[in-house]
């Protein structure tokens, strides 16, 4: 490894979430020469119902982290923001279900966490940046706007997540694994021999890793099972629910309607505690409304604008126009039909590689 260069000794608040990624890069900003600083967000509280114990920031996670770290040579530091992210994360996850959208939390736990309380944190320990193992770059333009563009392996590219940092919050990221690809990541880890060279990634929400979000939910006593209908577009009532908290757009087991033809929800309606149903073909859509958008490389477009739409992580993006409105809200037009258009998802806009913004979804009236 290249020794460090003393006339480039910025401090780097890096976030250890006790995986290949967050390693591999802690190990890149060394190289570099930077005075790198480990850290791990302590996020559960000691009788969380559902810690996972080998997930981001679980017990094992935190120990892989501080050896990678005593490995590395690097100073350590556990915070605990337990009450942050039950307040930022696992309330705002709990409220989105109750209103009938279905959340994204790991946009939100970056907002507000991984480049909001950590920035104060990174300030109190005198480091100029935070940084992440997230596949995705930030750039500078000409006018000294930052900029977020995928990562260069694009199968692994994390940018969605990302969509709603704030100028502010760009101007103190680095992502040291913004031009490499997974395999290159791991033998980064493998050649400083780190324990988590070999480690499997987890695509699960980490503080629901069986994916029962509704068992979770319960658990916790963040939502109650509540009787409603279950009606089609005509309002005929085909059978009843235990709460829309249960459900989500595009869902097809668990309703338990007896039909020739499967029902799927086309909607969720909190007002009437109603869920909506419908035949496969209903689910598509043209055209909708996202709110609270965050624009990249400019304050706030001029017009409508030509971009490719990704309408939640897993989606690969489809042709959109994008027209803006009143109050940080757009309307949103796409080229082709897309199925399971969910509010509460976060929709994010691309210019080839460059995440010019998004929105959440809203529910149409």
């Amino acid at each position: 490894m290249v020794a460090p260069v003393e006339s480039k000794r910025t401090r780097v608040l890096m976030g250890m979430s006790g995986g290949v990624d967050s390693s591999a890069a802690a190990a890149l900003l060394i190289e570099q020469g930077y005075d790198v600083v480990g850290v791990t967000l302590k996020l559960w509280p000691q009788d969380c119902v559902s810690r996972a114990e080998d997930k981001c920031c679980g017990p094992q996670a935190v120990m892989d982290a501080r050896s990678v770290c005593h490995k590395l040579g690097i100073p350590y530091f556990l915070i605990d923001e337990a009450a942050e992210f039950q307040k930022q994360v696992i309330q705002y996850f709990a409220d989105e279900y109750k209103a009938g959208r279905t959340p994204n939390p790991c946009v939100m736990c970056n907002q507000k966490l991984k480049f909001g309380t950590l920035i104060d944190r990174a300030n109190q320990l005198g480091a100029d940046f935070i940084a992440t193992g997230h596949f995705a770059r930030v750039e500078r333009d000409s006018g000294g706007r930052m900029l977020l563009k995928k990562g260069c392996d694009l199968k692994k590219d994390q940018s969605y997540f990302l969509f709603s940092l704030r100028q502010e919050q760009l101007s103190r990221a680095m992502f040291p694994l913004g031009n490499m690809t997974k395999t290159e990541t791991r033998e980064v880890a493998r050649e400083c021999q780190l324990r988590t060279a070999d480690k499997e990634e987890s695509m699960e929400i980490c503080f629901v890793p069986d994916r029962d979000y509704g068992s979770f939910l319960e658990k916790s006593n963040l939502a109650q099972r509540h009787k409603g209908e279950i009606v089609n577009r005509r309002g005929e009532v085909l059978g009843s629910h235990n709460g829309i908290e249960f459900y989500t757009i595009g869902q097809r087991k668990g309703l338990g309607i007896s039909s020739q033809s499967p029902f799927y929800v086309l909607e969720l309606d909190p007002v009437a505690n109603r869920v909506i149903v419908g035949d496969d073909h209903e689910l598509d859509r043209c055209e909708f409304t996202v709110e609270r958008c965050n624009w990249i490389p400019f304050h706030a477009p001029h017009g409508a604008m030509e971009v490719s739409a990704k309408i939640r992580y897993n989606h690969p993006g489809t042709a959109a126009t994008v027209t803006p409105c009143e109050q940080d809200r757009a309307r949103v037009l796409l080229h082709a039909p897309q199925r399971a258009i969910t509010p509460g998802q976060a929709c994010v806009f691309y210019q080839e590689d460059l995440v010019v913004g998004g929105g959440w979804i809203t529910r149409d009236n």
